[in-house]
């Protein structure tokens, strides 16, 4: 996002920690070496002071709910550093994450605007504003019984299974009084930026606009800023496969038949579960490349003699994979995703449907966008919200192989492709100059001018 920010001559400043900065700071010194105005301005983590291991520096890192809701909390010892960052460099506005609600307050006292970055799309956001006015998941008898969320531009049934669990009920949590400071926050800043594109959500944009009431400037994929392969290999952590190996591998498949099987940086599945996965890829006759979390060393849940019998058919990563890469090779037809808001724009920005496996989160709002309204996707068919995917009941390996097959093969498959490839189009356009997400960062810029008397320099933290 810093990036497109100064390709529209504006300087950016991107605060985060030292270990965090080691993800992008290649990326960032080329864009500069190109004429880019963008620093990067580093303080520490407090791990020590959250009670929390050293380096343990961003939420893939942490293993357990009690270190999430550390992690969480100690972002608030943030606001001092940042703050006295903003006193010396004088920017013009602040964009900041959800999770750090003391930004509107720095920005307040500041005298200029603090923009929302939610980190997901329009739909969820609109989904939770409705949540919250109408309560209708209160109003049901039991965990499994649906509900319609009223009042939202399509029909989107849920379930109080797949909510998380400080807005299923109205029981005192642990994050009940963060999350009512972050929703402080939110209706609070000048505005939402979002990672999105007016293409993928129309009605959503318009809703939040005229329902929600709160300014809204969709701004991408921003992912699609990476033009080569060194760039779009760059984001998030180093792999621990070649990028050359996977291109090469890929190299030697036909076009749309291999399908990428990866359930992003935080997702820690059971030895049975894995087991499922394996299984089914073994039965589905599918190429496919498959990305295990690293830290999963125990590798008896591998079927007697998977690897050996793949034959060159699959490629097991583990560890962390060059996602960007492997979605934009003419050989992927398909993905399977935990339904995350960076994936889903990634698989969508790459034009291949997906078989959806929501875990946590906004995800399982994110598959209605999926499967119910772009019709790009097929559910495995979880069932059930869960913090920790390892303590799950397992999908089992019947319905895996069922989405596989069904994404994969067959006239719908070919139908799914079809729309999958018109929206990575418009996804593409979306960015491209004269697109919805270049208008609509041009007018952000406009707007924030016309609040500023000396236009000719400006800064974005």
């Amino acid at each position: 996002m810093a990036r497109q920010f100064s390709r529209h001559g504006v300087k950016a400043t991107i605060i985060t920690t030292p270990l965090n900065a080691t993800k992008f700071s290649k990326t960032i010194q080329k864009d500069r070496e190109l004429g880019s105005d963008i620093i990067i301005r580093t303080t520490e983590f407090p791990c020590k002071e959250a009670g929390l291991p050293e380096g343990c520096e961003n939420l893939a890192s942490t293993t357990s709910s009690e270190m999430s809701l550390k992690f969480i909390k100690a972002l608030y010892l943030f606001q001092q550093p940042v703050e006295k960052f903003m006193e010396e460099d004088h920017p013009d506005c602040l964009i900041a994450g959800t999770l750090f609600p003391w930004a509107v307050d720095v920005a307040t006292k500041l005298g200029i605007p603090r923009l929302a970055f939610n980190g997901t799309g329009l739909l969820p956001m609109c989904a939770y504003h409705c949540l919250m006015e109408h309560k209708p998941h209160l109003k049901v008898e039991s965990e499994t019984e649906e509900f319609i969320i009223p009042g939202l531009p399509d029909t989107i049934k849920m379930s109080r299974q797949k909510l998380s669990e400080h807005l299923k009920d109205e029981k005192e949590t642990p994050m009940t009084p963060i999350v009512k400071d972050f929703m402080r926050a939110e209706t609070t800043s000048y505005g939402a930026i979002v990672n999105s594109f007016y293409e993928l959500e129309p009605n959503y944009v318009q809703y939040f606009r005229e329902v929600v009431g709160r300014k809204v400037w969709n701004v991408g994929p921003v992912s699609l800023c990476n033009k080569d392969n060194e760039d779009k290999s760059q984001r998030g952590q180093d792999s621990s496969l070649s990028e050359q190996k996977c291109l090469d591998w890929l190299n030697t498949k036909e076009p749309k038949s291999v399908i990428y099987i990866c359930f992003g940086s935080m997702s820690i599945f059971s030895s049975d579960q894995l087991f499922e996965i394996a299984t089914a890829l073994e039965a589905s006759d599918q190429q496919f490349i498959w990305v295990v979390r690293q830290n999963t060393t125990n590798e008896e849940w591998m079927p007697e003699g998977f690897e050996e019998k793949l034959n060159g058919r699959g490629l097991i990563i583990k560890g962390w994979a060059p996602q960007v890469l492997i979605l934009d090779h003419e050989a992927t037809g398909g993905f399977v995703t935990h339904c995350g808001w960076n994936s889903l724009l990634e698989g969508v920005s790459a034009g291949v449907p997906m078989v959806t496996w929501p875990l946590s989160v906004e995800q399982f709002f994110n598959e209605k966008l999926l499967v119910e309204i772009l019709k790009i996707g097929v559910p495995v068919g979880v069932q059930a919200w869960s913090q920790r995917t390892d303590s799950r009941v397992p999908i089992n390996r019947e319905n895996i192989q069922r989405a596989v097959t069904k994404l994969m093969v067959g006239p719908e498959a070919e139908e799914m492709r079809g729309r999958a490839d018109a929206l990575g189009n418009s996804a593409k356009m979306a960015v491209e100059k004269g697109g919805s997400s270049d208008n609509s960062l041009i007018s952000l810029l406009e707007e924030l001018r016309m609040g500023k008397s000396n236009s000719n320099s400006w800064e974005f933290v």
